[in-house]
């Protein structure tokens, strides 16, 4: 759990301009290498999407390539107030104790403000210190109208497909809003004698304590879910953090680039 002295929430470790660094789960080193591995194209005058943006160093670091135009969209993670998570696993923990239900991770939760957007505090701080441009959009992906939010050259989705509960929805929205280059960056597994479009589903919060994780696909099914969804031509950029299982399956990340 990153979290700075005035209690904000940190997912991406950000080099601010009076040369400190805040705290984060992922590494400048790590964000640059994986930034790296999208192998994006000039993003000069181009417009950008940030699908599931969190802190935003994605959105800004295509904001400082020379993207015309970027908006940020979140809400799940802006509208948590996730340095609380631990009294949340406490409350599960509890409750299975007792053998009872209890609110998922998300909206149906006391840890759920879409009003004070706590878990956007992070993002808004590293917005002022940079005189950031990139504009923000609270919005559920999955169900806001995307009419609304606008099309874009080149759309980020990047760790968002295995929490969507329905992932080929998702990338049919994904295509919708993209008019030359989908990036796609997804937690995905290779299977052992097996090459064929596998979804492997994870139930509860079986993998980091995460209720949110649903889908873990094989590179065919990515590709396979991409021509699903109205995109001509799919391609695998790069991979990275390769953890085997015991069992063989293979545990990796996985960057595609999709075109319209």
């Amino acid at each position: 759990m990153a979290t700075d002295a005035n209690g904000l929430f940190w997912w991406h470790a950000f080099e601010l301009p009076d040369g400190t660094v805040t705290p984060g789960d992922k590494s400048p080193a790590l964000l640059r290498d994986e930034w790296k591995t999208l192998n994006l194209p000039d993003l000069a005058g181009r417009t950008v999407v940030d699908i599931g943006a969190w802190d935003g160093w994605f959105s800004f670091q295509a904001e400082a390539a020379g993207a015309q135009r970027v908006v940020a969209l979140d809400e799940f993670v802006w509208s948590l107030d996730l340095t609380r998570s631990p009294e949340y696993w406490e409350y599960v923990h509890a409750c299975e104790a007792r053998n009872e239900p209890y609110d998922q991770w998300g909206p149906d939760c006391e840890f759920w403000d879409s009003n004070t957007l706590l878990g956007k505090r992070s993002f808004d701080l590293v917005h002022a210190t940079f005189g950031s441009r990139v504009e923000s959009v609270v919005a559920n992906f999955m169900e806001c109208d995307l009419a609304a939010v606008g099309s874009f050259d080149v759309a980020f989705f990047l760790g968002v497909l295995y929490h969507m509960r329905e992932p080929l929805r998702a990338l049919e929205r994904v295509r919708s809003i993209t008019k030359e280059l989908a990036v796609i960056e997804t937690a995905a597994i290779e299977v052992p004698d097996r090459s064929g479009p596998f979804l492997e589903f994870v139930p509860g919060y079986e993998v980091n304590k995460d209720p949110t994780n649903w889908f873990f696909p094989t590179e065919a099914a990515v590709i396979g879910m991409c021509h699903a969804a109205g995109f001509t031509s799919v391609e695998s950029v790069g991979r990275l953090a390769e953890q085997p299982r015991e069992d063989g399956i293979l545990d990796y990340r996985l960057t595609l680039h999709a075109f319209p």
